[in-house]
């Protein structure tokens, strides 16, 4: 039987000392190919101007946006402004400063205009989100029609072994507590599913992974219509 839901945060990680324990951590995940850019180009997101959802030090979007053209640009929509000078800095050491741009914001109020992005992700910030389908919506609002989304995160119903493997192989160690709050705080694939449907979502995918699940979907015309919906709530 999958444990209630226990909420973590939905304030992102402020602390400065927080933010460079976890900048350690977010490498050392990117070093081990564990951060889902793979998932990312599997669902489409590819070129123009591209949104991401609680970037934290910036590694996704950064090792994306490395294997994008030089036509497109990147903007990282993040609560924690420790964090967002960590990405920025991050930007830099990639070289992409130029193509990035970090902003302050909660993603329940998207400061973007209708329409803004060709593209939107997050990766490992779902189970953070005060509103999921709220923030669902206005995804669907920022991005341009024919726009793709891909939002990736643990997966609270993941088995219990795969669970503990990942904690032990997680390093630095001083992470491995805030790990288990994250998975505490994710949601199962019916409880997604739910909150995908009450936001009124005419159609998405939504996919188990190894530890965690991907959802995609992609806006159609003026009033968005997602793509690919399985027979059973979206779940193949």
């Amino acid at each position: 039987m999958v444990k209630a839901r226990i909420i973590e945060t939905n304030e992102g990680i402020q602390d400065e000392i927080t933010v460079e324990t976890f900048d350690s951590f977010a490498r050392i995940m990117r070093d081990k190919g564990w951060l889902n850019v793979d998932s990312l180009l599997e669902s489409g997101l590819e070129g123009g101007r591209a949104l991401e959802i609680g970037p934290g030090p910036g590694y996704v979007g950064l090792e994306w946006l490395g294997k994008q053209n030089t036509g497109t640009s990147l903007t990282g929509l993040e609560i924690s402004p420790a964090m967002i000078n960590t990405a920025r800095k991050n930007a830099k050491e990639y070289g992409l400063d130029g193509r990035t741009k970090y902003v302050q914001g909660n993603a329940m109020e998207m400061p973007f205009p209708d329409n803004s992005f060709d593209s939107a992700f997050s990766n490992g910030s779902l189970h953070e989100w005060e509103d999921p389908a709220r923030v669902f919506g206005e995804i669907l609002r920022v991005l341009k029609p024919g726009g793709r989304f891909c939002v990736c995160d643990l997966r609270r119903d993941a088995s219990p072994l795969k669970k503990w493997m990942i904690y032990a192989m997680t390093s630095p160690r001083e992470i491995r507590p805030g790990f288990l709050t994250s998975f505490n705080a994710a949601y199962t694939m019916d409880e997604i599913t739910e909150i995908l449907d009450r936001a009124g979502l005419d159609g998405y995918t939504a996919r188990r992974e190894f530890f965690g699940m991907r959802i995609t979907g992609e806006k159609a015309g003026a009033a968005y219509s997602l793509l690919n919906r399985s027979p059973e709530k979206g779940i193949p």
